[in-house]
């Protein structure tokens, strides 16, 4: 396991030149674009277990008989998730870095983290997550066998039980998955009690504490250039990405009425390769908010990523990203969300869900780097 482990530091702090391609419109980093370098690493890193640490160069796929794609960022079926553990600020120089923890037949997992690094030697982890990688065979595009994992120490049959948990839950998930069976009965009752308090208005919804899901969308449509391929000569799975981020924010932010601060990606499906040359359609919908009252403000974010056929109108769903945001002002939530239509009732759910499960996760962490720090 250690032998797949890589790394790369990013001086921010001790390189201005470097800092200013990654600065936002606040000062500080774009997050997006680490975001962005993250699944690039998780990519690098799958092919180091698959060649062996000694490999510099890839070469062409046809020769080496497979090729590596993320399936996902963990929380889905296919997924890996990001958390946000401590604040970019100040800016500091930063570590990118992680391994492979788990392989199956055809799949591995693989576990990142964002440091940032004191000049007095401290370290500080301001992000964790895992990326879902599949392998394929180059030619038939079907699975393709993946190297197994030497488990040596005692830390790495943690790490790999870790993964290996992980793909149970990714199981599981996809058999209680709204698209697959009913809500449960608190579920329902929490809809039903939703409806009969916010859902009998008329078309219009004009009171300010409250908006149909429907009227939070925002888009964007972009042409895909080849400055942003990979090495199959598709659209880079990082960039969209960021894109997806990007979008994602600035709905954030008009939904709450404020500046938000990120809390976790919550999971991402690619389902499709995006062609160079392609015409992208972004589509961001607010799915979910914490409670009026509660403190941080929580909203979850939807955004779907298309490829339009221009002569025929078509669009073919290719990503589907989910995230966390929260309002850092203090605050509550404005306004809350209310489904018209029973596949948004699901949406709503669906965000439920991912509130809860980040609110649980996020406090799980954050008890156990309190711990560290205190032994």
């Amino acid at each position: 396991m250690h032998d797949t482990y890589s790394q790369i530091v990013l001086p921010f702090a001790s390189s201005p030149e470097l800092f200013e391609q990654y600065m936002n419109a606040s000062g500080g980093l774009r997050t997006g674009m680490l975001m962005e370098h993250l699944d690039s690493l998780a990519g690098s890193i799958a092919y180091k277990h698959m060649l062996g640490p000694s490999v510099e160069t890839l070469g062409r796929l046809q020769e080496r008989g497979f090729y590596i794609v993320t399936a996902s960022v963990e929380r889905w079926v296919h997924a890996g998730r990001l958390d946000m553990l401590a604040s970019l600020y100040p800016v500091r120089d930063t570590r990118l870095s992680g391994q492979v923890i788990y392989t199956g037949k055809s799949s591995m997992e693989v576990a990142v983290k964002m440091e940032a690094l004191s000049p007095d030697g401290g370290e500080e982890t301001l992000m964790l997550g895992r990326f879902s990688m599949v392998c394929r065979n180059a030619r038939t595009h079907k699975a393709h066998p993946v190297v197994p994992l030497i488990i040596r120490t005692p830390e790495e049959e943690a790490l790999y039980k870790i993964g290996e948990s992980s793909k149970d839950r990714r199981k599981y998930a996809a058999l209680q998955a709204l698209s697959r069976v009913p809500p449960s009965s608190a579920e329902a009752a929490e809809l039903h009690t939703t409806y009969l308090k916010c859902g009998q208005e008329d078309d219009s919804l004009v009171r300010g504490d409250r908006v149909w899901m429907g009227d939070t969308l925002l888009e964007k449509t972009m042409l895909m250039f080849p400055q942003e391929r990979n090495v199959h000569q598709k659209v880079f799975g990082g960039y969209l990405m960021r894109l997806a981020y990007e979008l994602g924010f600035a709905n954030a932010c008009f939904f709450m009425r404020s500046h938000v601060t990120f809390h976790s990606l919550d999971g991402i499906s690619f389902t499709q390769p995006v062609p160079i040359g392609s015409i992208l359609r972004l589509r961001s919908q607010i799915l979910h908010t914490s409670l009026p009252g509660e403190i941080p403000a929580t909203v979850h974010v939807r955004v779907v990523a298309s490829v339009v056929n221009v002569q025929t109108g078509h669009e073919e769903t290719t990503n589907d990203f989910r995230f966390t945001w929260a309002r850092d002002d203090g605050k509550s939530t404005p306004r809350i969300i209310v489904p018209k239509t029973y596949q948004e009732a699901m949406l709503w759910l669906e965000g439920k869900r991912a509130l809860e499960l980040g609110a649980q996760i996020r406090g799980k962490r954050i008890r156990t780097l309190e711990g560290e720090q205190r032994s």
